[in-house]
């Protein structure tokens, strides 16, 4: 059977949706499963200048596509001569010419719709089944399953998607209802989440899209399964604790966390903070010592998270995190979407989720925060614990998260015999990232010839690495890789 091909229409007003609408194209451009089907997302704004009509254009765009997808928020759009919106006019098109649509509501509080965008979103209701959405999680979530349904009606679905498909074997006998009763309070009390403490099993996984003829998809037996390893062997988290810079036996310590998602996420976070080091400050502030560790904690449990939440789970690879003297990687089987690039990663990006429907579950219980913006949190809060930018990489077929340790501990640097300046410059460098030779003047007062020497007796021991060779474009950064023969620490 030939691959099914589809043109999708996304009709919106444009000033409202303007983000969400390049982020939609992108996630169903670059969804792993969807990118085989959908070959064109039309959006008016990136047609280029014609000398024609804008309602002739948008009608004919219509016309060729497969499916209408409305997304109606709460403002109305601009009006024509007769009083309706290229929103109105476009789905009216939609419904004559007898294509599917896929209409989302954006949004709770209909008192702050207009009054004509909610007398379409009434006429939309008495046509055809819709559904709201509040954020762009749940939007993905609900294309992505309606797109899958689709497909799946028109028999193009050879492979179903892991996620959406029925785990194997399994039935509702074998999810645990403890895990869904804590689910259900931990997402009302963190995002509102409108179903109560007592809705049945059945129900929620209806809600969530977790069922599949009735049955249990995989999703849902990661996320609430009684034992799912039983049924997904490979879906679990190895934690290493490494003596030194390098992945080699013998092993400072061993874990392999199974269990459901939620738990081998909690499981290898503890693993991670209980290994690395922490100062304990005073009870100044409250009955409760405070804690600081060399690793930012929510940047760790970040990490693991979007390893387990967006791995692929068709490899034979589990998650693995990986703990060294210097630094914390985070293995995850698989790869980027394929709209996606690592230095995407660095700046404003799509939500792309390898796994829809884990990741919503992951979403409302606060595991993970709005997707797409969980690499630039990581980089964010690592500036401002004076640590080096995390690493992004793509090595032996996983993508690779780098968290860097704060090596030069009070410790480490005694056993340097540093000078004052010296001292001065690694605060520098710790708090902006780097240091030049004027830099450490400005701070100490000092000669040109004396800066330089400081400066380079930090990178004879290690300290720092020197970017650039001369002149006044070279710069100072810590040295990610620990010398252990240098600093005697293992």
């Amino acid at each position: 059977m030939p691959t099914k091909r589809l043109r999708i229409f996304i009709s919106s007003v444009q000033k409202e949706f303007a983000q969400l609408r390049r982020d939609l194209k992108a996630f169903l451009l670059g969804d792993a499963v969807l990118r085989r089907f959908v070959t064109e997302v039309f959006l008016f704004e990136e047609m280029p200048a014609k000398d024609r009509r804008a309602d002739q254009v948008y009608l004919e765009e219509v016309e060729r596509c497969d499916i209408y997808l409305g997304l109606f928020g709460y403002e109305y759009g601009n009006e024509d001569r007769q009083g309706v919106s290229a929103t109105e006019r476009e789905y009216n098109h939609a419904t004559q010419l007898g294509k599917p649509r896929l209409i989302y509501v954006w949004g709770a509080d209909d008192s702050k719709r207009a009054v004509k965008m909610k007398s379409l979103v009434r006429k939309v209701g008495s046509e055809l089944i819709r559904r709201r959405v509040e954020d762009v999680s749940a939007l993905t979530t609900e294309v992505y399953a309606s797109l899958v349904d689709y497909l799946d009606d028109m028999g193009a679905l050879r492979v179903p998607p892991f996620d959406t498909s029925a785990c194997d074997g399994a039935g509702l006998k074998d999810l645990s209802r403890k895990r869904i009763g804590w689910f259900l309070e931990t997402a009302g009390r963190e995002r509102g989440f409108p179903l109560k403490p007592n809705t049945t099993t059945q129900a929620l996984l209806t809600h969530l899209n977790l069922l599949d003829h009735g049955k249990p998809t995989n999703a849902a037996m990661l996320l609430f399964g009684a034992n799912p390893q039983r049924f997904h062997r490979t879906a679990e988290t190895k934690c290493v604790h490494c003596h030194g810079t390098e992945y080699r036996r013998p092993f400072a310590s061993q874990q392999i966390y199974s269990g459901d998602l939620f738990d081998q996420a909690n499981q290898a976070h503890d693993f991670v903070l209980a290994k690395i080091n922490r100062a304990i400050g005073t009870r100044a502030v409250s009955i409760t010592a405070p804690a600081t560790y060399e690793l930012p904690p929510d940047a760790v449990g970040e990490a693991i998270v979007n390893a387990i939440a967006h791995r692929d789970y068709h490899s034979n690879a589990s998650v693995e995190v990986r703990l060294f003297a210097d630094r914390l990687e985070v293995w995850n089987p698989g790869s980027l979407p394929g709209t996606l690039t690592l230095d995407d990663l660095r700046n404003d990006h799509p939500s792309v989720p390898r796994n829809p429907l884990i990741a919503e579950s992951l979403y409302l219980t606060r595991y993970i925060e709005k997707v797409g913006s969980g690499t630039q949190r990581m980089i964010e809060l690592c500036r401002q614990a004076g640590l080096p930018e995390p690493d992004y990489e793509l090595r032996a077929g996983s993508f690779v998260l780098t968290l860097w340790r704060n090596w030069l501990t009070d410790e480490v640097l005694a056993r340097l015999d540093l000078s004052g300046r010296q001292r001065q410059a690694i605060a520098v460098v710790k708090a902006q990232g780097h240091i030049t030779n004027r830099n450490l003047r400005e701070q100490s007062g000092v000669t040109i010839r004396t800066a330089s020497r400081d400066l380079e007796d930090l990178v004879r021991k290690g300290v720092l690495t020197k970017v650039g060779d001369t002149g006044r474009s070279t710069f100072y950064v810590i040295s990610r890789k620990l010398d252990t023969n240098r600093t005697n620490r293992t």
